[in-house]
This record gives structure tokens, C-alpha cells and sequence, in this order.
């Protein structure tokens, strides 16, 4: 549930800067973000129940509390780490000429934080 809700974040934010900067918006380009929401949001489903059943594998003796926090710990980092892949990949074309003007060269959005990496 949370993998595809994370992957669902992931491609609104890759949708809303490729629009903001108007890289890679084109019909072609709306028509690759199209396709690709069912893959990512099960892509991150998956991933997110993979890492959930790790979780719950390493560790059978322990108490309840410490077997849900390492699961909820490896699937946060396993969903999150894709996301801002594809977001970082996909969402920010660097190089591709923006037409918006509101974007510099690497088309990363100025409202995107400095201190998380696109």
C-alpha cells in the first residue's frame, strides 16, 4: 500500500515538473507518463511488499515492536530510493530544451529543495 502510494507521488511530481518546465511535455512526452503510472505505482507496490516480507523474515524471535520498525525502515528506504529515481531521471530532463523559461538548463524546477538532489 505504501509502495504504490509512493509511486503514485513519484509520478505526480515527475508529471508536474516536466509541465512546470515544459521539458519533454510534448505529445510524445505526456504519452510516455501515461504509460508508465501502472508500471511505476506496481513496480513500488512490489518493491514495497518485497522489502515488507524481507523485514518480517530477518528478524522471527524478536519482539513485535522491534519487527515492525525494521520492516517499516526497509520499506520506506527500499519505495523511496526508486522514487526519487525516477523523478531524478525521468522527471528532470537535463539538457532538453524547456520552452516555459521558468527553468534553468538541468530543468529541475526552482521550488525543488537544494538539499534533495534531482
Amino acid at each position: 500500500m505504501f509502495g504504490a502510494a509512493v509511486g503514485c507521488v513519484a509520478w505526480s511530481l515527475t508529471v508536474w515538473a516536466r509541465a512546470y518546465c515544459d521539458a519533454g511535455y510534448d505529445a510524445g512526452g505526456r504519452f510516455e507518463l501515461t504509460f508508465l503510472l501502472p508500471v511505476v505505482v506496481g513496480v513500488e507496490a512490489l518493491v514495497g511488499l518485497a522489502a515488507w516480507a524481507i523485514g518480517q523474515r530477518l528478524l522471527l524471535r524478536p519482539r513485535t515492536a522491534v519487527r515492525v520498525s525494521l520492516s517499516t525502515l526497509l520499506v520506506v528506504v527500499a519505495t523511496v530510493g526508486p522514487a526519487w529515481w525516477f523523478f531524478a531521471s525521468r522527471g528532470t530532463l537535463d539538457g532538453y530544451p524547456g520552452d516555459s523559461g521558468l527553468c534553468p538548463a538541468n530543468n529541475v524546477p526552482p521550488q525543488w529543495p537544494g538539499w534533495i538532489p534531482a
